[in-house]
């Protein structure tokens, strides 16, 4: 995870990254295309190596889910949600995370889930128009994204009129 500094209206900002295991299996696909395109020529494998780890690259970074609080929403991915309809917020730890993503989940629940980060944060949502009961969010830094949350769920959001 690469940390960006908060601007005034951002209270937590976060990337998920893969975890040690993605970036191992990037470099052994480039690595493997090496070995593969050596036999044709050293340049062609150095070559496709790179090309390799390049694509690799950039699939991580697609795959790299944002995880935000600005201006008065919360950001997980593409989806946002209002912090004005937010109720509890949970931090939850591995295995507090697996129980929710496994017997207690509600199947009407938004998740965002990224694997490589084991931990998460459930919003309960308020607004009676939403058949979404709560959000499960994965964070590598659960109570720090709950606790941004909570504070701007308590906080009137600064509007330009």
């Amino acid at each position: 995870m690469v940390a960006r500094p908060a601007t005034p209206a951002t209270t937590h900002d976060e990337r998920l990254w893969f975890g040690p295991a993605g970036w191992v299996a990037v470099v052994a696909f480039a690595l493997g295309a090496v070995v593969v395109l050596y036999p044709v020529g050293t340049t062609v494998a150095v070559t496709g190596g790179v090309v390799v780890l390049v694509v690799g690259l950039l699939v991580a970074r697609a795959w790299a889910t944002p995880v935000r609080v600005t201006d008065g929403e919360l950001w997980a991915g593409s989806a946002h949600l209002p912090l004005a309809v937010v109720g509890e917020v949970t931090a939850l730890d591995r295995e507090a995370t697996r129980a929710e993503l496994g017997p207690r989940l509600d199947a009407r629940a938004h998740v965002c889930l990224r694997a490589w980060a084991r931990t998460a944060v459930r919003v309960e949502l308020l607004d009676p128009q939403d058949p979404t009961p709560y959000w499960l969010v994965s964070t590598r830094h659960p109570a720090e994204l709950a606790a941004a949350v909570a504070a701007g769920r308590d906080r009137p959001v600064a509007r330009d009129t």
